[in-house]
C-alpha cells in the first residue's frame, strides 16, 4: 500500500480549469450519454492525480445544474487546492504584476485579471507553487501583432512565462489513462 502511495505522490497532478468541466458536461460527455467519462475522471481523482482550485469548485457549485450536483456528491474524490496560502498569494501577485508591466496586455486585461474572483491568475499561481499542469481548453493567442495589446490574456500564454505547463483535456485524458 505504501508503494502505491509513493507512486501517486510522485505522479504528475493536473489542475483542472472550469471550462474543462463545463464544456464536456454540456457538449461532449453528457452524464446520461457518456457516464464512463465521469467514472474515469473520478478514478483519476481518487488516485490523487486531479486537483481542483477551491475557486473553480465554488464556481461550479453555484451553477445548480447536473454538473454542480455531481461535483458536490463527488468532491472528496479530488484534491482541493486552497488559493489563499501565502505562497500562492505571493505568486498571484507576480502573475498580476506581469500583466500590469507587459507591453503585450492592455489596461482592460489588467482590470480583468486583477479581480480576485477571476480564477485564471490563481490557477497559474497555484500550478507554479505546486508543480501542477493546468488543464484548460484555452489555446495560446495566435497572430499577435507586434505592439498591439491584448485585452484577454490566455492562460497558456501567461503560464508559459512562469514555466507552468498547460495541457488540453484530451492530452490530460491520455496522461491519466482515461478511456471511455
Amino acid at each position: 500500500m505504501l508503494n502505491i502511495f509513493l507512486q501517486n505522490a510522485s505522479a504528475q497532478k493536473y489542475l483542472i480549469d472550469t471550462n474543462c468541466f463545463i464544456t464536456p458536461s454540456r457538449f461532449y460527455y453528457a452524464f446520461d450519454i457518456v457516464p464512463s467519462y465521469w467514472a474515469e475522471l473520478l478514478r483519476a481523482g481518487t488516485a490523487g492525480r486531479v486537483v481542483l482550485l477551491d475557486m473553480v469548485k465554488s464556481e461550479l457549485f453555484q451553477k445548480g445544474d447536473e454538473l454542480s450536483k455531481w461535483l458536490q456528491g463527488n468532491q472528496d474524490s479530488f484534491i482541493t487546492c486552497m488559493h489563499n496560502t501565502n505562497e500562492i498569494i505571493a505568486q498571484y501577485t507576480q502573475v498580476v504584476n506581469y500583466i500590469r508591466n507587459s507591453a503585450d496586455y492592455s489596461g482592460r486585461a489588467l482590470k480583468k485579471w486583477s479581480k480576485s474572483s477571476v480564477a485564471d491568475p490563481w490557477l497559474i499561481a497555484a500550478a507554479k507553487v505546486n508543480n501542477y499542469v493546468i488543464t484548460t481548453f484555452e489555446t495560446p493567442f495566435k497572430n499577435q501583432v507586434k505592439g498591439q495589446q491584448q485585452d484577454n490574456p490566455k492562460v497558456p500564454d501567461v503560464a508559459k512565462v512562469f514555466g507552468v505547463e498547460t495541457s488540453d483535456l484530451y492530452d490530460t485524458m491520455r496522461q491519466l489513462g482515461i478511456r471511455i
